[in-house]
């Protein structure tokens, strides 16, 4: 078996949709949408693909699609042009006559699997030993249900890249200590502009299960899993380096999932819709460096014509879990709910729902 066949089968869908024209997919995506009406719903992620993007009814980052899916309540079917996280949490926020469908069932999130409910339950055991009931578990919304819902069932809530500083601040009201899931990277960057020094900010490994800290325990205020983003986390020191050499007229925008250093030495950072909204507003003939997903960028360069646009680092690839997510893949989904046989059904049980509608409600009533 080639290894292209071997793709294929594992891919989950018949052949014929890998040997389709382009046109004959876009065609046939058309059809269903037509046919389906407002019994269909579909969100995509900023980081798709443009063979995808062009059919989403709406675009955002992965809790702004999750808040639109809960607020159609017309919509039947979601099939949610992202990754598994964002489907779990349209899931838990949508009505139980609605189902949410993942196209590609491979499109996970590195991040979010660096964090399990069974290494978060033994870190916080060992955690509160340390530090008794000084704690409260924060999560990025990058992350899965149960983590989620843990955080929930402690008190604590989600976070997005947009409200980090906000939720910090709350939290910061509740305890004296936060743990930060799983994120450390976007943890660092927003307690450090909070005023939160390096030095109280220790770093949990989940693999060791110990926590990586040399000082006085006492002074530490943050918990930082160690977690990161496989695409962010690519960009570097170097790159700005580089840059500043070679094209010193440009200016450099990331987002906080970067690492606190290229955070530091950059003009920018910000979520996504803080990046898309910055170079909207940016003056003709301006030069950026973007240090976010390449789909993104790509697409922004496209709508940006009198804006010079690159990437920050030229060698990067795009998202490889966002990109499982294809034409072929898409059309196959489209097509199977017109049949009545809708296939990759995403479902959260009702106490996981349950407890991680809490975490995410803790933050949406402070948005």
């Amino acid at each position: 078996m080639s290894l292209l066949e071997a793709i294929k089968l594992k891919s989950g869908i018949p052949e014929t949709y890998f040997t389709m024209t382009e046109e004959d997919m876009i065609e046939r995506v058309r059809a269903v949408k037509k046919k389906l009406g407002d019994r269909l719903y579909i969100p995509g992620h900023h980081y798709q693909k443009d063979e995808v993007i062009q059919f989403a009814d709406t675009s955002g980052d992965s809790l702004q699609l999750a808040q639109q899916s809960a607020n159609n309540h017309d919509a039947e079917f979601i099939v949610f042009c992202g990754v598994h996280f964002m489907a779990e949490t349209a899931d838990m926020l949508t009505e139980s006559h609605q189902k949410v469908i993942l196209p590609d069932m491979r499109a996970g999130c590195s991040m979010a699997d660096m964090a399990d409910i069974h290494q978060t339950e033994k870190a916080w055991d060992r955690l509160q030993s340390l530090f008794g009931d000084t704690l409260l578990p924060l999560t990025y919304v990058n992350s899965t249900a149960a983590i989620k819902a843990f955080c929930g069932k402690n008190g604590g809530a989600t976070v997005t890249s947009s409200n980090a500083e906000r939720m910090l601040e709350w939290a910061f009201a509740q305890k004296e200590r936060i743990l930060f899931l799983p994120d450390q990277h976007l943890g660092r960057n927003t307690a450090h502009t909070l005023g939160v020094p390096l030095e109280q900010m220790a770093v949990w490994d989940p693999i060791a299960n110990k926590l990586e800290y040399d000082g006085d325990l006492d002074a530490v205020k943050v918990i930082l899993w160690k977690g990161h983003c496989s695409v962010h986390e690519k960009f570097t020191v170097d790159n700005i380096r580089s840059l500043r050499v070679n094209d010193p007229e440009m200016k450099v925008i990331v987002h906080p999932e970067c690492s606190h250093e290229v955070v530091q030495q950059s003009d920018m950072a910000g979520s996504t819709h803080y990046i898309i909204q910055t170079i909207q507003k940016a003056e003709p003939n301006s030069a950026w460096a973007i240090g976010t997903e390449m789909n993104l960028v790509n697409r922004l360069k496209k709508n940006h014509p009198d804006k010079r646009i690159i990437s920050l680092n030229p060698n990067l690839c795009p998202c490889l879990t966002m990109n499982r997510i294809d034409l072929p893949h898409l059309t196959y989904a489209l097509e199977k709910i017109a049949q009545g046989d809708p296939h990759n059904i995403i479902t959260v049980d009702s106490e996981t729902t349950e407890y991680a509608v809490k975490a995410l409600e803790r933050m949406l009533a402070r948005a």
